[in-house]
């Protein structure tokens, strides 16, 4: 997920730069500036849409995930088996053993990097849409609480150097944005059962 956030880091940037920057000099509030940071990748991430549409797409690219594991187990069992049978196999039987393992190799590396490049490209168009709509919420929000400037700390260049957590605006902008989509918050994931003390005899 980490690498998939990436993809929307030039957006982030842009966006998040000059999130009041757009407004018309004729508004802007007199006297001194005033400027927040936010970590706006996280925000997208954090939204309790982009936890459930990323969820969501875990659960649907599972099946192709235990698919290929149960290739790749294969894989290894027939090579296992090669190795301890074959001083008695025939030079045909190896050849013919060693091939198929090698044709399903190949398929399991063809079908992974599919897998890969089909779930990157999803993952893209959910951040894509999603940083849209959570950077108009963060614009409404800059300006209704009277910023001048915000700055994505969320980049690996960013120029701030430093910043107090009182003008960090990331979780105001994940509720704002949860209030207005009106997504419920994803539910917690299951208690793992604990260890039970053994009995004092």
């Amino acid at each position: 997920m980490k690498r998939s956030l990436a993809l929307i880091a030039t957006l982030a940037s842009g966006i998040a730069l000059s999130a009041v920057a757009q407004t018309p000099a004729a508004s802007a509030p007199a006297g001194p500036a005033k400027i927040a940071v936010i970590a706006f990748q996280t925000a997208v991430a954090q939204t309790n849409e982009g936890q459930r549409n990323f969820a969501d797409l875990q659960k649907k690219f599972d099946p192709k995930r235990k698919q290929l594991r149960a290739v790749n187990e294969e894989v290894g069992t027939l090579t296992k088996q090669l190795q301890e049978q074959t001083d008695k196999l025939t030079d045909t039987e190896r050849a013919t053993r060693a091939k198929t393992i090698e044709d399903k190799r190949k398929q399991l590396a063809r079908d992974a990097q599919e897998a890969e490049n089909d779930y990157k490209s999803e993952s893209q168009e959910i951040l894509n849409g999603l940083a849209s709509k959570v950077y108009e919420v963060l614009t409404a929000y800059a300006q209704q609480q009277g910023y001048t400037l915000v700055l994505d700390v969320s980049q690996r260049q960013n120029p701030v150097l430093y910043a107090s957590d009182s003008t960090n605006i990331t979780k105001a902008v994940i509720d704002a944005y949860n209030v207005k989509s009106g997504v419920p918050a994803p539910p917690p994931p299951p208690a793992r059962p604990t260890a039970q003390a053994p009995a004092a005899h």
